[in-house]
């Protein structure tokens, strides 16, 4: 997608610093693997609550996909990126490299 002036157009779900880095993260893992709530949380170095928000929108976007299940007695929440998600960052990658080559190439 693009904007006026030819410009490709960036993702404003995941263009936001604290989801980009979400949605980084979880492309990291394998397209069937999630990672639970706490590991993200410290990993990305995150209050619960701030991830908790990020999470929310990316999942309304459904590039999220979040599982609350139970070890025994206890919650767990485990979090994983989608199909939507994976293609929606691939797209906004593409969007961010072709932003930088126009860039680089007008000085």
């Amino acid at each position: 997608m693009t904007a006026a002036g030819g410009l490709p157009e960036l993702d404003p779900v995941i263009h936001a610093q604290a989801r980009l880095r979400v949605v980084a993260t979880l492309n990291t893992l394998g397209e069937r693997d999630e990672m639970a709530f706490p590991s993200l949380r410290d990993l990305l170095d995150m209050t619960a609550g701030n991830l908790s928000v990020h999470l929310t929108k990316l999942e309304e976007a459904g590039y999220v996909r979040i599982t609350k299940t139970h070890k025994g007695r206890t919650p767990v929440t485990y979090v994983a990126l989608t199909r939507r998600g994976r293609l929606a960052f691939d797209d906004y990658t593409k969007a961010i490299r072709a932003l930088l080559d126009t860039a680089g190439g007008s000085s």
